[in-house]
């Protein structure tokens, strides 16, 4: 074992552990957001420095994630010198993902002024096109505001499909499933809350009732369609795995 001092503190740590696996094996707090025990270190978000003495015996910051112990080590997490290198490691973070909800409340605590998020929405209109020409419910478009072009429902259009969401790049359209109602919402607007319909088979609530009716409407008229059962997706492959199953057992 090699003793360690960290805050004052005497500490015995096991050969190659690092300061960052010694502090959160001991209760230290370091904070941290690139660091995973499965990978290597790479020190990349800069938030986990930690004030030390070099070769020199000058005190410098280093990234604790990746310095090694060493006997009778000194280290300090809370000095003056840490708290300006872990501000601008936030300031940066917070340039770099403004929106992020655990980055902007790691800038409240660090007194780091951080401004409105911005909408997330990058104008691609990959979920007004998707909703316009495959689904062709028409349910979104492009309007012009105050802030710049944005995305808003057509009202009572929507039909609780959820392609916009599974289209959206940067992935600020979402869909929840509750108390048996599906709500889709860009950035908090809603743009449709409709009652989802229960399998058939294994009764899991899988699809809106208006989504259904829409389906069965645009394909009325098509050569192949067969009749409408209400099977979720994992039920129908079930089922067509077994019908596989039962004509390749018929061939034998």
């Amino acid at each position: 074992m090699i003793d360690i001092f960290i805050d004052d503190k005497k500490i015995s740590a096991r050969k190659d552990q690092t300061i960052l696996q010694v502090a959160k094996e001991n209760g230290i707090k370091i904070p941290h957001l690139c660091f995973h025990p499965a990978l290597k270190p790479s020190g990349s978000c800069k938030l986990c420095g930690v004030e030390v003495a070099s070769h020199t015996g000058k005190q410098v910051v280093m990234l604790s994630c990746i310095l090694k112990v060493k006997e009778n080590l000194e280290i300090k997490t809370d000095s003056e010198s840490v708290k300006i290198h872990r501000i601008k490691a936030v300031a940066t973070l917070l340039q770099m993902a403004p929106d992020s909800s655990r980055i902007r409340t790691l800038a409240r605590e660090f007194n780091i002024s951080a401004t409105p998020p911005p909408n997330g929405c990058i104008r691609c209109r990959l979920c007004i096109r998707v909703c316009n020409e495959i689904v062709k419910a028409k349910a979104l478009k492009m309007v012009k505001t105050e802030k710049g072009n944005t995305v808003v429902p057509e009202p009572g259009l929507c039909i609780g499909c959820g392609t916009c969401a599974n289209l959206c790049p940067t992935n600020i359209i979402k869909v929840v499933d509750q108390d048996s109602v599906r709500t889709i919402s860009i950035k908090g607007e809603i743009i449709g809350q409709l009652p989802l319909v229960r399998c058939e088979s294994c009764t899991r609530m899988y699809a809106t009732a208006t989504f259904l009716k829409h389906v069965g409407e645009s394909t009325l008229t098509h050569p192949d369609t067969k009749e409408h059962h209400r099977f979720c997706p994992s039920c129908i492959k079930l089922m067509s795995n077994r019908a596989i199953t039962e004509r390749e057992r018929i061939k034998k």
